[in-house]
C-alpha cells in the first residue's frame, strides 16, 4: 500500500472520534446499566464483529502454541477495560478517556522489565513531564485522588501491560488470532459476575449498546487503515485528537468543563504521550 501521511492522519483522527463517541455511549450506558455488565456487551459485540475474518480464515489460522501468553495478555487487556469503565462512569469524559491514553508513558518501563528493552534516551525527559501532567489531572491536595481517578491511572498502566503482551505476541502471531482470543478470554471473563450483577436493558438502551459496538469497531478499523498508510511513529501522535473529542461530547453533552489545573495536565500528557509513541517507532526503525 502507498505511503500516504496525509490519509494515514485522516483516517487515524476519523478513528478518534469513533474511540470518543464510544467513550460517551460507555459513559451513558453505565449511568443505567453496571459497569461490569457494559464491560462485556463491548467485549461479546466486538467478538460477534469480528466473526467475518474468522470465518474467512478458518479454524486453522486460530491455532496457537501460545496460550499462557494470550491468556495474560487477555486478561490484562480485560482488567484495563474494568477499570476504563468504571472511570467512565464517575470521571469527566475527557479525564477518564486521557487517563486510559497514559498508557504510552508506561510502556517503557514494562518493556524494559519484562523485554529487556533499553528506555530511549530522548524519553527520560518526556516522560517526567507526562507523570508532572497525570499529576496536575489527578490534582491530590484537592480531592482528586478518588478512586474512580485511581483506577483510570490503572487502566493506563494495564493498558501498557496488554500492549506489551502483544508486542511479545506479534513475532510469531497474526494480528486476527491476537484479537479473536483477546476477544474471547474478555468475552468469557467479563461474563463471570453477571449473573449477581444482571439487569435487562431496556429497549432504547439496547440501541445504547448497539451504537457502543459499531462506534467501537469503526474506530478499530479506521486506526488499522491509517496505519497501513504510514507507520506510528509519523501519525501516532493524531491518536490523542480523542481528547479533543471527547472534550467536546463531555462539554455538549454533560456540560464537562475541565479545570485549568487539568487543562494543563492534559496537554502535558498529550506532548509526553505523543513524544513517546513517535520515539518508540523511531527505536524500531533502528533495530
Amino acid at each position: 500500500m502507498e505511503h500516504d501521511p496525509r490519509r494515514a492522519a485522516g483516517y487515524i483522527v476519523a478513528s478518534a472520534l469513533m474511540f470518543a463517541l464510544t467513550g460517551a455511549t460507555v459513559k451513558a450506558a453505565s449511568a443505567h446499566l453496571p459497569y461490569t455488565e457494559v464491560v462485556f456487551f463491548r467485549s461479546a459485540l466486538g467478538l460477534v464483529a469480528l466473526a467475518p475474518w474468522l470465518i474467512r480464515g478458518g479454524m486453522a489460522g486460530l491455532r496457537t502454541d501460545h496460550p499462557g501468553l494470550h491468556l495474560f495478555r487477555g486478561l490484562a487487556g480485560l482488567a484495563a477495560m474494568y477499570c476504563f469503565f468504571y472511570a467512565l462512569g464517575h470521571l469527566e469524559l475527557a479525564t477518564a478517556v486521557l487517563l486510559n491514553y497514559s498508557a504510552p508513558l508506561f510502556i517503557p518501563f514494562i518493556a524494559a522489565l519484562w523485554l529487556g528493552e533499553p528506555v530511549p534516551r530522548a524519553l527520560r525527559w518526556a516522560i517526567p513531564i507526562g507523570f508532572v501532567g497525570i499529576a496536575l489531572i489527578l490534582q491530590p491536595g484537592r480531592g482528586m485522588l478518588e478512586p474512580a481517578a485511581l483506577l483510570g491511572v490503572a487502566a493506563g498502566v494495564l493498558a501498557a501491560v496488554a500492549f506489551v503482551a502483544v508486542r511479545r505476541l506479534h513475532a510469531t502471531e497474526p494480528t486476527t488470532r491476537i484479537v479473536f482470543y483477546f476477544g474471547v478470554i474478555s468475552t468469557l471473563g467479563s461474563a463471570l459476575p453477571l449473573p449477581w450483577t444482571w439487569q435487562t436493558p431496556d429497549p432504547a438502551l439496547w440501541t445504547l449498546l448497539a451504537a457502543m459496538g459499531i462506534c467501537a469497531t469503526a474506530g478499530q478499523l479506521l486506526l488499522t487503515r491509517g496505519y497501513a498508510y504510514a507507520p506510528a511513529a509519523q501519525v501516532g501522535p493524531f491518536t490523542y485528537t480523542v481528547v479533543v473529542f471527547s472534550a467536546v461530547v463531555g462539554w455538549m453533552v454533560w456540560g464537562e468543563v475541565p479545570g485549568a489545573p487539568a487543562a494543563a495536565g492534559a496537554l502535558l500528557v498529550i506532548l509526553a504521550g505523543g513524544l513517546a509513541i513517535r520515539e518508540r517507532g523511531a527505536a524500531r526503525r533502528r533495530t
